[in-house]
C-alpha cells in the first residue's frame, strides 16, 4: 500500500516511514500497490513489479508491508535478506483465506524478523503461526509529530467551513462495519449535543446519510488530515479491533481527546488523562465514553505527552536497526 494519484490517503503510514529511513541515508527502490482499484490484477501487478525491481536493484535487504502479498511478493522476487511489517488484516486472513496459512508461513519462516504493529498483535500472529514466535518485534507505525501538532481550532474550522454547535466530534477512516460508524452515530444521536464530522468513504455511507447533526465529509487526502483533526475537541475511533490505531495516535499529537476502541493496539498507548477507551459493543459505554472525553480540557496536552512516545522518526531508527541485522546476519 502506497500513496497514489487516484487514492492519495492509501498506506500514508508507509510512505511516511520511507521518508524517514531515506533521511537517515538509506537509498529504497519501491514496489507498491497505490489504488484500492484492481481487484486481484493490482497485486500480480505487485508480484511483477516486486521481481523486476529487485533484478535491477539488487538490494541489500528487502522491507515489505503485510505478510501477504507483498511479503511473498519479496521473498520470490530476491534472495536478499527479508523484513516483513505485519499490520492487521494479513494476520486475520491466516484463518479466513484459502491458501493464506501456507503462504504467511512461507514467508514468516522466509524472513529474520517479523515486525507487529502492536503487542496484540504480536500474540494474534503467534497464535495462528506460531513459527513466528521468537522472530518479532513490536514497533508501530509512528506518528509525525511536526504535521500532527496542536493548533487553534477555530483557526481549522475557519479553514474548513466546519461551524459547530457544541462539541464537535470526529470520526476517520472507512464508513465501514469494522470501524463501528453506525453504533457511534446512534450513541451520539442518544447523547443529544454537538456536531459529528465523518471524515471518509464506503460502504454504511447511505446508513449515515440524512441524520441531524451528522455530516460526511467524503474522503480526503492525508495532507488535509491534520486541519480536520485541529477542528475537532473529540476525536472517535470506536472499531470493533484496531491492530494499532494511527489516526488515534494522530489525534493525541495534535492535542485532541479521544475515544478509541478497548480491542486491539489503543490500549497500548491511550492513556486515562488523554481519552477513553470503550467496549465498541456496549452501546451505554460508548454513550458515557463521549461525554467523559468531551469533559477532558482542550487542548489535551496529555495526549500530546503520551503521542511523542510514538514519533515516526524513532519508529524508523529501530526499524533501521532490525534491517541493519538483517543484513549483517541474515539467519539471526
Amino acid at each position: 500500500m502506497y500513496p497514489g494519484p487516484d487514492d492519495p490517503d492509501l498506506g500514508v503510514f508507509v510512505a511516511n516511514l520511507e521518508r524517514e529511513l531515506a533521511a537517515r541515508g538509506h537509498e529504497i527502490a519501491r514496489a507498491v500497490v497505490s489504488t484500492r482499484a484492481g481487484g486481484p490484477g493490482r497485486h500480480l501487478r505487485l508480484f511483477r513489479d516486486a521481481r523486476r525491481v529487485a533484478r535491477a536493484f539488487q538490494p541489500d535487504v528487502a522491507y515489505a508491508h503485510f505478510l501477504v502479498p507483498a511479503g511473498l511478493a519479496a521473498a520470490l522476487a530476491t534472495h536478499a535478506p527479508l523484513v516483513v511489517t505485519a499490520h492487521g488484516q494479513d494476520v486475520a486472513n491466516v484463518g479466513t483465506k484459502v491458501g493464506a496459512r501456507r503462504a504467511t508461513r512461507r514467508v514468516v519462516r522466509r524472513a529474520s524478523t517479523v515486525i507487529a504493529v502492536s503487542r496484540w498483535l504480536q500474540d494474534r500472529l503467534g497464535e495462528v503461526l506460531p513459527d513466528a514466535r521468537g522472530k518479532t518485534e513490536v514497533i508501530d507505525c509512528g506518528v509525525d509529530l511536526e504535521r500532527f501538532a496542536p493548533r487553534d481550532p477555530m483557526a481549522a474550522r475557519r479553514e474548513l467551513e466546519w461551524t459547530a454547535d457544541g462539541t464537535s466530534f470526529l470520526c476517520l477512516g472507512a464508513l465501514s462495519e469494522r470501524k463501528n460508524v453506525l453504533r457511534l452515530a446512534r450513541a451520539f444521536e442518544r447523547r443529544g449535543e454537538g456536531v459529528l464530522t465523518f471524515v471518509g468513504d464506503g460502504p454504511l455511507r447511505g446508513a449515515l446519510e440524512g441524520r441531524e447533526r451528522i455530516r460526511l465529509v467524503g474522503r480526503v487526502g492525508h495532507d488535509e488530515v491534520p486541519t480536520w483533526i485541529a477542528a475537532a475537541d473529540v476525536v472517535c475511533q470506536p472499531s470493533l479491533s484496531e491492530p494499532f490505531g494511527l489516526a488515534t495516535l494522530e489525534a493525541m499529537a495534535s492535542a485532541r481527546s479521544v475515544v478509541a476502541t478497548n480491542v486491539g493496539g489503543p490500549p497500548e498507548f491511550v492513556t486515562p488523562e488523554s481519552g477513553v477507551l470503550v467496549d465498541p459493543l456496549d452501546d451505554d459505554a460508548l454513550v458515557a465514553a463521549l461525554s467523559q472525553a468531551a469533559a477532558l480540557p482542550r487542548p489535551n496536552l496529555a495526549g500530546r505527552a503520551a503521542g511523542a512516545g510514538h514519533d515516526v522518526k524513532r519508529q524508523a531508527e529501530r526499524v533501521e536497526e532490525i534491517l541493519l541485522k538483517a543484513v549483517r546476519d541474515p539467519r539471526a
